[in-house]
Order: structure tokens, then sequence, then C-alpha cells
């Protein structure tokens, strides 16, 4: 089953056990802080074959009203933290950005902790903002400072495809991205075309990256001449998403689009590989 702690936010997936639940029920889900959180089930169980080694959390069962509304209490809360932090960030004039905001309120009334994550170009002198932040919430206070991905996975976006950013959806880690993928797929050096909203390299970039290394060990190189069912030409472009290469007829000089497998690697290879 797949659930979400916040409407349109990233899915999380856990194992049902033994209940049924249907979508838009409010089910409690365990976290790593030992406690139980209210989430909205957008995703009816169903049997998943290749899921069976238990690494799944188990749901601890439909939500009762006192979480309901421990949970809506909470919200409040964050929301006023966040409200808070804003003003005193301001007040101190630092260069930070509040990004998203917790509240862990446990049994003993003195032991409320508000977590702050916020961005920030640089190291940031906060010691004096938090001082003043615990005695404006009553409670002890953690700064944390994160990076740009972790920011915009935190806030959410729509990126240059129109989708809902990857990080923010399914991506679980970050992986190094690295200008040359970028060049492998043929991509002009513009920032503005290989960034993503957190201002650095495209995630996709990286997984779309082993499709194009495959691509360049199979099919001729450009300029290379071939033999296609059509005669022999001279390979002028590549196009992974259709797998297919773009060559220029040698006797009609026009251009067609022919599938990687019916061109040879090489005019010269054809020759070398007939009867004499």
């Amino acid at each position: 089953m797949a659930v979400w702690f916040e409407r349109h936010g990233r899915l999380h997936y856990l194992d049902p056990g033994e209940e049924s639940y249907a979508v838009g029920e409010k089910v409690l889900v365990p976290t790593e802080e030992g406690g139980d959180e209210v989430a909205e089930c957008v995703w009816a169980p169903q049997w998943e074959s290749e899921i069976s080694d238990g690494s799944l959390p188990v749901c601890a069962g439909r939500a009762s009203s006192d979480a309901i509304a421990r949970d809506e209490a909470n919200r409040r809360r964050r929301a006023e933290i966040r409200i808070v932090a804003k003003k005193l960030i301001r007040r101190h004039e630092l260069p930070m950005k509040v990004v998203a905001v917790d509240h862990l309120d446990r049994s003993d009334e003195y032991d409320r902790l508000a977590v702050v994550y916020f961005s920030a170009d640089g190291r940031v002198d906060f010691r004096a903002l938090v001082g003043d932040l615990a005695r404006s919430l009553s409670s002890r206070v953690d700064l944390r400072q994160i990076g740009s991905r972790e920011a915009a996975k935190a806030m959410g976006g729509v990126g240059h495809c129109g989708r809902e950013l990857c990080c923010s959806t399914f991506l679980t880690n970050f992986e190094p991205v690295t200008l040359r993928m970028a060049r492998a797929q043929d991509l002009p050096p513009n920032p503005m075309r290989i960034s993503g909203a957190c201002g650095r390299l495209m995630c996709c970039l990286k997984y779309e990256h082993p499709l194009y290394a495959a691509f360049a060990r199979d099919a001729p190189p450009v300029g290379s001449s071939v033999e296609t069912p059509d005669g022999p030409g001279r390979v002028v472009g590549h196009s992974v998403p259709t797998d297919t290469v773009a060559v220029r007829s040698d006797e009609t000089r026009k251009i067609s689009s022919c599938s990687r497998a019916s061109v040879c690697t090489s005019r010269q290879a054809y020759e070398q590989g007939r009867p004499s």
C-alpha cells in the first residue's frame, strides 16, 4: 500500500499486514523516532510478488480520533514554528531560508523539540537566533542546514519536463551527476537547460546515461560510412530515444532514419565481409 503525509507529496510504501485499507483512510505509519505518524492511504493494498523480503515497514493500523486530533495540532504547531522562524531570521538579518520544520512533542511537556531545516549559500552564525527561537517557542530548538538538492526535495516543484521533481516523488538518494553525462546526451552546456530546480545538474541525466552509453557502444559514430538496406551512406546523426541512426545516402543525398540494428558498423567492415 502507498500513503502520503502531505497531499500530493511523496509516496511512502508500507506492508498492510493482515488488514485491508481503503483509499482515503487515515492510517498510522511507524517512524524512525519510535512513534507513529498519521498518513492518508492513496493506494489500496495489493499483492506484489517482487517484494517478499520484509523490507517494507508494517502499517500500525487505522488512526484513532485522538491520533488524528494530535496530528492536526502538530500541523498547526509546525505552521507556527515556520512563521516565528521567518520573522526572527528577518530581524537578525541572516542570509538563510526556511525550507521545512518539524515538531517532536514527547510525553514530557519540557521535552519538546522544534527542528528547523534551512538552506544558505555558506556558513551562518545563528547562535543568537537559536536563543530567541527557544524563548519564543518555549521548547528546545535544533537548526539544521541542508544542501540545495535536499531543499528542492523538501519543497517540491515542477521540472523542465512538466512533471513533479524526481527527488520529491521517487528518488531515495542522490547520486553524483557530471557534465560528461550531459555531453554524452548531446545537450548544450547551458546551465539553464541542464540544471534543475536546485541549481545543480538534473538528476535525470544520471539514470538516462546508461541508455546513451549503450547506444554509443553499438551504433556507428557520426561521420562513418555504413551500409543500409537502401544502399551505402554516411552517418549524420543519432536518435537515442527512437533507437535510430540518421544516414545520408551516397547516391540520392537524402537523409533517412534507419534502425540501429539495420546499419552495419562501418562500410569498411561490410566490404571486408563480402566474398571476393
